[in-house]
């Protein structure tokens, strides 16, 4: 994977020398809807072979919020102007930073808080081999996960399910979501492809769908 290694902080440091006005405006933004606290969200997050890094977003919840790391459509934790980041994946863009440092790469599974990747056993542990990346495959197949998250607890509350949002979305991201991008990231190291990488790259800027592994992600 050398040339995707090349790739990552070449590609990671054009994209800052070139985007460096939208990070600057979107930084004011932020730092002007939502002054109650810093422009860049930080977290520790698992990176490649279980080590933790530093990873950096643009500040999108209010700074008070219950801490859980599921949200839906709608969260009254994420501001008006964190869901226009988060929606358009603007939020991400500090994380071409982490990127050009060698913490993460532009294509692999997205960086998890402690308690998911650093938790999988068996054959599945393959998918700490690599560095999480800000797009990939199993971001791809779920761009829309806050309002899938929210569209399922709909449906629980509406057939009578009287549990706190959070713990019904938790519940689906834990037995439904989380394990099907696990099965997506070990399909995507063991069939490993940089032509791919670059489809996916290309989908995620355009917001287009692909076809990987016999599936519309």
């Amino acid at each position: 994977m050398i040339l995707k290694f090349l790739f990552d902080r070449i590609v990671a440091l054009i994209g800052l020398l070139f985007l460096w006005p939208l990070l600057i405006v979107v930084a004011v933004l932020v730092k002007i809807k939502m002054p109650d606290g810093s422009v860049i969200f930080t977290q520790k997050r698992v990176g490649k072979d279980g080590k933790l890094f530093t990873c950096h977003k643009f500040r999108s919840m209010a700074v008070k919020h219950n801490g859980s790391t599921v949200s839906v459509a709608g969260d009254a934790r994420i501001t008006p102007l964190g869901a226009i980041l988060r929606h358009y994946k603007i939020d991400e863009l500090p994380g071409l930073w982490d990127v050009m440092i060698g913490n993460m790469s532009f294509v692999g599974p997205r960086p998890d808080v402690p308690g998911y990747a650093d938790k999988l056993e068996g054959d599945d542990r393959v998918v700490l081999k690599l560095r999480p990346g800000i797009t990939g495959p199993a971001t791809l197949k779920y761009r829309l996960e806050d309002e899938m998250i929210s569209d399922y607890v709909a449906k629980k509350q509406k057939e009578g399910d009287t549990r706190p949002v959070q713990k019904i979305a938790e519940e689906y991201n834990d037995k439904v979501i989380y394990p099907d991008k696990v099965r997506i990231n070990k399909y995507y190291y063991e069939h490993y492809s940089f032509i791919k990488d670059i489809q996916i790259i290309i989908c995620t800027v355009l917001g287009k769908n692909m076809r990987y592994n016999n599936e519309l992600i």
